[in-house]
């Protein structure tokens, strides 16, 4: 197995959504993006405000257009580009900052029950970590791991080099650790739901 890249066998991913589970995460495995992409729609009601955050997952499944585009939720973000990032700045941060749901992906996930999300510009943190409702993160199966210092090998090693090629290109400058979010257990049961793949999606 090519390590960080190739989907974690079904025993580990059992292991991993069996830790998570009892850290209070709810945990759905899938057969691939298909399953998930019905699935996010199931989750979230028809009208919430959701926000998603930038992800190579979410943009590959068709999950982020799927809920930008779509009319049936209040999309943030098209709200966020379309305001001014000075005069707005206070609502921007408002709005990104607790929606009734956040939609996204993480660097990895572990055996041990521990999820590790890494951020250039901390957008989505504050959603993630709680201001959001609910949570709903999409994972392949390529980012289970088996503890927390290889998640945070997979983060520097592998989806940092890749993350910071895609911004380069998007953004003229390359990504960085510059905030690094883990989350060891979920105080508020429902609130977040993993949806994990079977097969590999994003970086």
């Amino acid at each position: 197995m090519t390590m960080f890249v190739d989907p974690a066998p079904v025993e580990q991913l059992e292991r991993a959504a069996a830790a998570l589970m009892a850290h209070g995460f709810a945990v759905e495995i899938l057969d691939d993006v298909a399953d998930a992409r019905a699935r996010v729609r199931d989750l979230i009601p028809v009208g919430a405000s959701v926000f998603t955050s930038a992800s190579e997952t979410l943009r590959l499944s068709g999950i982020d257009e799927d809920i930008n585009t779509s009319g049936r939720y209040q999309a943030v973000k098209p709200r966020v580009l379309a305001m001014d990032r000075s005069t707005g700045a206070d609502d921007i941060r408002r709005l990104l900052a607790s929606p009734d749901v956040v939609v996204g992906s993480v660097a990895a996930l572990t055996e041990t029950g521990s999820i590790v999300v890494a951020s250039a510009s901390g957008s989505q943190l504050p959603a993630y970590a709680g201001g959001a409702a609910r949570a709903i993160w999409i994972v392949g199966a390529q980012k289970v791991v088996a503890d927390l210092g290889t998640a945070l090998r997979r983060l520097e090693e592998h989806a940092l080099p890749l993350e910071s090629a895609r911004a380069q290109v998007a953004y003229g400058q390359p990504s960085a650790i510059n905030r690094l979010l883990i989350l060891n257990a979920e105080l508020r049961p429902g609130r977040v739901t993993v949806l994990l793949l079977r097969e590999a999606i994003g970086f």
